[in-house]
């Protein structure tokens, strides 16, 4: 249900390559012990390894799988195409992901961590987080919840994010321009991460980026990347605690817009 791994099982699908995978369970903390960490230092998913070579970090896999397996393209031949590819993937890494694990923390998966956990077992398990940006998030999210400092500057996030989507669809099909690219797997999670907390009422206004989801959706790819690999248990959670927030994260949005 990661949000980094689906992008790039969207991209090995989209590529048809065959992969083998192995599931961490985050909630465990599996992605956190030291043999995992001497693969991917950040302990985070997903890592790819390929022919002994260790690749992190989605989007650099995306690119990496590209570049490695050239047959089906998925990056704009035109070099002003793909600079405009890359200034929507870069995006995702200053600060549009960090939204949306606060978002999805806020909304659903605080109460999986805190579930049989006293609240010195969560800082233990926090204090293994080597980011300590994100230990501190962590911890003040589950501490607050709804009121916490970081959610409505994430979601404004991402209003941002919208609108602008928004506005480049009123011209093109896709992120790229006219050919479905790198950019739109990856931000076809992060939408799809909306809709499970049942927050896609931000769409209502904005008709081009609806459409565009409702056809990442139907691309064989999406079956492949992100359907097949839906949790039961987090989808219902999702949208149990998504229905329940909704309102009140509705309001904070608009009042997000007055403050601005």
């Amino acid at each position: 249900m990661s949000t980094c791994a689906q992008k790039v099982r969207l991209t090995l699908a989209e590529k048809k390559i065959e992969w083998e995978g192995h599931h961490m369970d985050l909630r465990k903390g599996e992605t956190r012990t030291d043999e995992y960490k001497k693969l991917n230092p950040a302990a985070v998913v997903p890592t790819l390894i390929d022919d002994n070579t260790v690749i992190c970090e989605s989007t650099v896999i995306m690119e990496y799988l590209d570049d490695a397996y050239p047959e089906i393209p998925v990056r704009p031949v035109d070099a002003k195409a793909r600079a405009r590819m890359r200034a929507w993937t870069k995006q995702l890494d200053e600060g549009v992901h960090a939204a949306t694990a606060t978002i999805s923390t806020v909304n659903a998966f605080r109460f999986q961590w805190m579930e049989g956990r006293t609240w010195d077992e969560i800082e233990e398990l926090a204090a293994k987080n080597p980011d300590a940006a994100r230990r501190e998030r962590m911890l003040e999210i589950f501490k607050n919840g709804i009121e916490s400092k970081f959610y409505l500057p994430a979601l404004m996030r991402f209003e941002k994010l919208f609108t602008d989507m928004e506005a480049c669809f009123e011209v093109d099909p896709w992120l790229a321009g006219n050919t479905y690219s790198l950019a739109d797997i990856a931000y076809t999670p992060y939408l799809t991460r909306y809709d499970h907390l049942q927050a896609l009422g931000v769409l209502d206004k904005r008709p081009h980026l609806s459409d565009w989801y409702e056809r990442v959706k139907a691309r064989p790819n999406y079956a492949k990347g992100i359907g097949q690999w839906l949790n039961d248990k987090y989808l219902v959670l999702m949208k149990e605690k998504g229905q329940e927030f909704w309102p009140q994260t509705k309001e904070l949005i608009a009042q997000g817009y007055i403050c601005a």
